[in-house]
C-alpha cells in the first residue's frame, strides 16, 4: 500500500500532476520503489529543499553520493522513525538535475508512512506527481523523451527482449540517431539559407546542389529504411499475437492451457464452450507473446455465438500468427475467407492424434504439427515454432527500433517535407521551409522543440515516484 497524505497535499498533488512544470520550484517527495511491504523502501527527495529536509530528519547533511547510516527522527516531536541509509545528491548531479536526497529505509508499510508525514509537515514540500521525477528530468536536460520513454519501458519490461531494447532506448541509441539526422538537416539547411542570403555570390548555388541535396537524398533512404521495419519495436513493446482458430470443440481451449500450463480456460466436450475471447500472455526465447482462445468458427446457432464467431474474425486482423486447429476425428482444413485475408502467418495444427493412435508425431509439413492437447504430446514442437515465429517477427536488428507510434508519426512528416524537398520546385524560399519542418518534426521526438502538447501524456504513464 502507498503512503498516504493529508488532504491539502492531495490537491497539491492534483495541481502538480495538472501541469508539473509550473511547479518546478516545489520540492517533491514520494515512495520510488514499489509499494507494499519489502525488505528495503525508497523515498525519493527532489527541489531546494531537499538538503533542509534531509538535515531536519537526519540530523545532518552527509557528504554527496557515500551512504550513511543514521537514526532518522520527527522534527516536530522528536520520536525515532528508523535507522535508514540516507544519500545525498547536489545538483547538477542526480537523476532529476535538482538536489536530490534518498532515505533508504525498512520497508515496513508504518515505516514508510511515518517518514513521509514527517517530510510532509516540513515546509515547501509536497508529494510527487505521477512521472514528476522524470519530468524534472527532461527539464533539466538529464533525458531526451526518447530516453524518458525508454525508462518508461524499462520498468515495465517483462521479457528480457523486452528489457533489452528498452534499455537501449534508456542508454540514449534512438536519440543519438535521430539528434545525427537532425544535425544533417540543420547543416544542409544552412546551405540553402547561405544561398538566400548571399544568391549575388558565384558559387552559392553550387552548396545547394553539391551539398544539400545529396545529404537530403541520403536521409530519404535511411529514414525510408528505418519505417520500413515491420513495426517490430512497438510490436515488441506490446507483444507477438497469437490468435487460436478452429471450429467448435477442436481443443483451441484445451491447446491454451497447455501453452501456459495452468487452467486459463474452461475447457468442456459441449461445442460452443469459449464464447468471448481469452488471453494468456507467455515469455517464449525472451520474447512476450499473447495468445488468444477464441469462439469456434460455426455457422452460429444464437446471438450470444454469431458475436463470438465475430470477435473471432475481428481479433484476426491484429494478429502477427493464426494457429488453425484442426480436429483429427473430423478434420475441417480449409480456413474462412476472414482468416485468410488477415495477413497473418499460418500454422496448421493436427489435435487429438491420442484418439486416432497416428504414427505421425513430427511435422509433416513445413506449416503443419500433429499434437495432443489433452496430453501433451508435441506442445514443445508447437512452442517451438510460435517461439521461431515470434523471434522472426519481433527479432531486433543492429539499428535502434523504432518503439512508438509518436516517433512513427514524426518520421512520417520528416519523410514527407525531404520528399517535397527533392521533388519540389527550383525556389529555394519554398525548400528552406520544407527542410524546417523537417527538422522540427525530428526535434520533438526527442523533445527539442514544441513538445508540449505531448508532455502530460508521455509523463503519466509513469507510477508516482518515478
Amino acid at each position: 500500500m502507498a503512503p498516504t497524505y493529508r488532504n491539502e497535499d492531495r490537491r497539491q498533488t492534483g495541481a502538480a500532476s495538472a501541469s508539473a512544470g509550473a511547479h518546478a520550484d516545489a520540492t517533491i517527495f514520494a515512495l520510488s520503489s514499489a509499494p507494499g511491504r519489502a525488505g528495503v523502501a525508497v523515498l525519493r527527495v527532489s527541489g531546494r529543499a531537499a538538503a533542509n529536509a534531509l538535515k531536519a530528519l537526519a540530523g545532518e547533511l552527509p557528504e554527496p553520493r557515500r551512504a550513511h547510516l543514521v537514526t532518522l527522527r520527527d522534527p516536530k516531536s522528536g520520536e525515532s522513525l528508523d535507522q535508514a541509509i540516507v544519500l545525498w545528491f547536489p545538483a547538477p548531479n542526480s537523476f532529476t538535475g535538482e538536489d536530490v536526497a534518498e532515505f533508504h529505509l525498512h520497508g515496513g508499510r508504518a515505516v514508510v508512512q511515518g517518514v513521509a508525514d514527517a517530510l510532509g509537515r516540513l515546509t515547501g514540500l509536497r508529494p510527487a506527481g505521477a512521472g514528476e521525477f522524470a519530468r524534472r528530468a527532461f527539464e533539466h536536460g538529464k533525458l531526451d523523451l526518447t530516453e524518458i520513454e525508454g525508462l518508461a519501458d524499462l520498468i515495465n519490461a517483462e521479457t528480457q527482449a523486452q528489457r533489452r531494447q528498452a534499455l537501449r532506448q534508456t542508454e540514449g541509441a534512438l536519440g543519438a540517431l535521430y539528434d545525427r539526422w537532425r544535425g544533417e538537416l540543420i547543416a544542409a539547411l544552412a546551405h540553402i539559407e547561405a544561398a538566400l542570403d548571399f544568391s549575388d555570390e558565384a558559387d552559392v548555388p553550387e552548396l545547394v546542389s553539391t551539398r544539400a541535396r545529396p545529404a537530403v537524398e541520403g536521409l530519404v533512404r535511411e529514414i525510408a529504411s528505418h519505417l520500413d521495419d515491420h513495426h517490430r519495436g512497438e510490436r515488441l513493446r506490446d507483444g507477438f499475437r497469437v490468435l487460436l482458430a478452429g471450429p467448435p470443440n477442436a481443443g483451441k481451449s484445451s491447446l491454451l492451457n497447455a501453452l501456459a500450463r495452468r487452467d486459463a480456460a474452461m475447457v468442456s466436450e459441449e461445442p460452443g464452450t469459449t464464447r468471448d475471447v481469452i488471453e494468456v500472455h507467455l515469455d517464449l526465447g525472451g520474447f512476450p507473446v499473447t495468445v488468444m482462445d477464441t469462439a469456434g468458427i460455426r455457422k452460429a446457432r444464437g446471438e450470444v455465438e454469431r458475436e463470438g464467431v465475430a470477435r473471432t474474425f475481428a481479433r484476426a486482423g491484429d494478429a502477427d500468427l493464426i494457429v488453425w486447429l484442426v480436429d483429427a476425428t473430423a478434420p475441417v482444413w480449409d480456413l474462412p475467407d476472414e482468416l485468410q485475408e488477415s495477413g497473418a502467418d499460418l500454422v496448421t495444427v493436427l489435435n487429438k492424434i491420442d484418439l486416432e493412435r497416428l504414427e505421425r508425431l513430427e511435422v509433416v509439413s513445413d506449416q503443419t504439427i500433429d499434437i495432443s492437447a489433452k496430453t501433451g504430446l508435441n506442445i514443445d514442437a508447437l512452442t517451438a515454432a510460435i517461439e521461431a515465429y515470434a523471434i522472426e517477427g519481433l527479432g531486433a536488428g543492429e539499428a535502434p527500433s523504432l518503439t512508438r507510434a509518436r516517433h512513427r508519426v514524426e518520421l512520417e512528416s520528416t519523410h514527407e517535407a525531404l520528399v517535397r524537398f527533392l521533388e519540389g520546385p527550383p525556389e529555394l524560399e519554398l525548400r528552406a521551409e520544407d527542410l524546417r519542418q523537417a527538422v522540427q518534426a525530428l526535434g520533438r521526438i526527442t523533445g527539442r522543440v514544441d513538445v508540449e502538447d505531448v508532455l502530460d501524456r508521455i509523463f503519466s504513464e509513469f507510477c508516482i515516484g518515478k
